[in-house]
């Protein structure tokens, strides 16, 4: 892994966008879900509340691949983000309390989540314009 410090992923239930973001760049790791699943629906009269497993192992890539992050922001559209969350207290309490945020975020392109952690973490400076 590189030199990055800060790393930002967006989560949902079928893959996660992982960047680490420093200074001088970044880099990014995709990680799918295994197998990954489709929508489940709730039927009438059948038994289960119609929600998948959590998938441990993609969870458990998800935590390896922030293994190294300083500090970390969780986005994501829906509760997969809480997931892990959870996820990673429950299996490192040190690692978990890395997490510096969680936001909500609906299918952001790699630019605009690469943006958005820049300005969170401090890379990016507002622009000052002189006054006259």
């Amino acid at each position: 892994m590189s030199a990055h410090h800060h790393a930002v992923v967006w989560v949902d239930h079928r893959r996660a966008r992982i960047f680490h973001i420093g200074l001088t760049g970044y880099d990014q790791i995709v990680i799918r879900s295994h197998p990954e699943t489709e929508n489940i629906h709730h039927k009438a009269n059948e038994i289960g509340a119609g929600h998948a497993a959590e998938d441990e192992e993609f969870l458990g890539e998800i935590a390896a691949a922030l293994q190294d992050a300083g500090r970390i922001l969780i986005l994501g559209p829906g509760n997969e983000k809480n997931v892990l969350y959870d996820f990673l207290q429950q299996n490192n309490a040190e690692f978990g309390k890395r997490v510096v945020a969680i936001e909500a975020a609906d299918h952001p392109s790699d630019g605009e989540v690469i943006d958005y952690a820049k300005r969170y973490f401090g890379f990016e400076r507002p622009r000052i314009v002189p006054s006259r």
